[in-house]
C-alpha cells in the first residue's frame, strides 16, 4: 500500500530564508520530534545528490534512515526520495514554496509513503498518524522557521 500526506503553512519570514532553512535537513530536529539526530553527507551546501542521514524513532522504534535529494530549485522547491530500506518509506517527499505579499511565505510539504514485505501492513497505520499529524506538523515547521530567521 501507498499514499500521500501534505502538512502546510504560512511562514512570517522571506521565500528565500524559509528555502534555505529548509534545504538544510540538519534542521529537521526542529520540527520532527522523530528525528534523534541527522549529518548531510557531504558535509556542503545542499545540492541534487546531497544526502541525509538520520536516525528516527517512529511507535517505539528507532531505524536509520537516508533520504537523497533528487531536485533543488531555489526558491520554489526541494524534491527526495528515501533510500534507506525499512518497511516503511518515502518513495517521494518535497516541499514547495510560494511567495506571499509583506515577505511570507506559503510552505506544502508532502511525502508519498510505500509498505514493503510486512510494512505493508502496517504502510496504512503509518499514513492514517502522519495525516492526523499534518496541521501540527505544519506548526512546528512554522514555529521553528520563525525562531531560527530573524524577522526584517
Amino acid at each position: 500500500m501507498s499514499g500521500q500526506f501534505e502538512a502546510t503553512a504560512e511562514i512570517d519570514r522571506p521565500v528565500e530564508e524559509v528555502f534555505a532553512f529548509l534545504a538544510d535537513g540538519r534542521n529537521d530536529p526542529r520540527f520532527s520530534p522523530r528525528v534523534l539526530r541527522i549529518e548531510r553527507v557531504p558535509d556542503a551546501p545542499t545540492g541534487v545528490g546531497t544526502v541525509f542521514r538520520s536516525v528516527v524513532k517512529d511507535a517505539g522504534m528507532k531505524t536509520a534512515r537516508e533520504f537523497r535529494i533528487t531536485a533543488l530549485e531555489a526558491p520554489s522547491g526541494i524534491r527526495w526520495t528515501e533510500v534507506s530500506k525499512n518497511l516503511v518509506t518515502v518513495r517521494e517527499g518535497g516541499y514547495d514554496l510560494e511567495p506571499l505579499d509583506g515577505g511570507r511565505t506559503r510552505l506544502r510539504l508532502y511525502n508519498v509513503l510505500e509498505g514493503h514485505g510486512l510494512g505493508r501492513l502496517v504502510a496504512g497505520l503509518a499514513l492514517t498518524a502522519a495525516r492526523k499529524d499534518g496541521p501540527a506538523f505544519g506548526a512546528r515547521i512554522k514555529a521553528a522557521a520563525e525562531a531560527a530567521i530573524p524577522p526584517r
